[in-house]
């Protein structure tokens, strides 16, 4: 089996802004595995620097990983085992070549892979959109640009969150869902709990740093008794995550770019399932194609933010779609995704 890769990049309609930084132009790959019949499998790495990744770290891995190719494309589960351990850390590369990998299978089987997992594709929630930081002229024009969704994601994390709050409730009455980044304080979190409520957020994302665990519990201890749920995305990287965070939080983010696999995601939903826990799929920036291979295993969460590729200019692929916030997932086999 042959691995192939291309670099691309891809920009968004704005900059975008979250607690930690911004920008509006991303550098990704894209892989294509081809077996000995000419069939391909396709995939994309979106690497993030908050976990150490970049182009550079991702190219690199492919160059180490392309020795690891399975000469079996059913051989999946021994795939990705060899390749985390080849590679443990670098879970964009692996995440693209999983995707790659299901990709092939499906289409050597002919089905679409939500198909081959035995999932009901009407069972998709509804994505939310997401509001980037912004000044308030600017975040009233992008809720107005996201009509179609229903559901808005917010991102706080800021001294003025209580500004953008006010700002995109006086724009819209859609009920809101937000993300701190890991932006706030304990005392901060527990300050802005009530107002979440009174603004009718749904849930609150990832509000503390990613290893205060303790203080995760005392937030949760605060907002359950508000009724809002408190949900961890940098958190909670893969399964063995969950165990240790099941009495601190209630529900877990998937991101198919840190948690390296597709396979991997199955296993978090299981184990987050076995705790009770809400979950939920998130997305990068990134195309189509890398949004269609989360969007496959969406029948099985409770919430879904995979607006990666709607807010970019130039998606170059075309997949998975949403319709009005809804999911709709492909029919054709594999990933079901094509180049424009």
């Amino acid at each position: 089996m042959k691995l192939h890769v291309e670099q691309c990049s891809i920009t968004t309609r704005h900059p975008f802004v979250i607690a930690r930084g911004s920008t509006n132009g991303y550098k990704r790959a894209w892989v294509r595995l081809v077996d000995e019949d000419g069939q391909e499998g396709w995939g994309e790495a979106d690497p993030s620097s908050f976990y150490g990744e970049t182009l550079d770290t991702v190219l690199a891995g492919f160059e180490r990983l392309s020795a690891h190719m399975p000469r079996d494309p059913f051989d999946l589960e021994a795939a990705e085992d060899r390749w985390e351990h080849a590679l443990p850390k670098n879970w964009a590369a692996r995440a693209a070549l999983s995707a790659a990998l299901h990709d092939l299978v499906g289409k050597k089987l002919r089905q679409p892979l939500w198909r081959l997992w035995g999932l009901d594709p009407k069972r998709a929630p509804l994505s939310s959109f997401t509001i980037g930081l912004d000044s308030a002229n600017k975040m009233r024009a992008k809720v107005r640009e996201a009509e179609d969704y229903p559901i808005l994601k917010v991102k706080l994390g800021t001294d003025r969150d209580e500004e953008i709050l006010r700002t995109v409730r006086e724009t819209t009455r859609k009920p809101l869902r937000v993300d701190a980044n890991a932006g706030w304080t304990v005392a901060r979190a527990k300050q802005m709990i009530p107002v979440l409520k009174e603004y009718g957020v749904e849930f609150l994302e990832q509000p503390l740093a990613p290893d205060d665990l303790d203080g995760l519990l005392e937030v949760r201890r605060v907002a359950s008794k508000h009724h809002l749920p408190v949900v961890v995305d940098e958190s909670c990287l893969v399964a063995a995550d969950i165990p240790r965070l099941a009495a601190r939080v209630d529900g877990i983010n998937i991101k198919l770019a840190k948690c390296g696999s597709l396979r991997e995601a199955l296993r978090m939903i299981a184990t987050a399932r076995a705790h009770g826990m809400l979950v939920m799929v998130g997305c990068m920036i990134e195309t189509s194609l890398g949004i269609t291979a989360a969007a496959h295993f969406t029948p099985l969460v409770d919430a879904a933010d995979l607006d990666g590729a709607a807010l970019t200019v130039d998606d170059p692929f075309i997949g998975a779609t949403i319709d009005q916030g809804q999911i709709r997932l492909p029919t054709e086999p594999g990933l079901g995704v094509r180049r424009r």
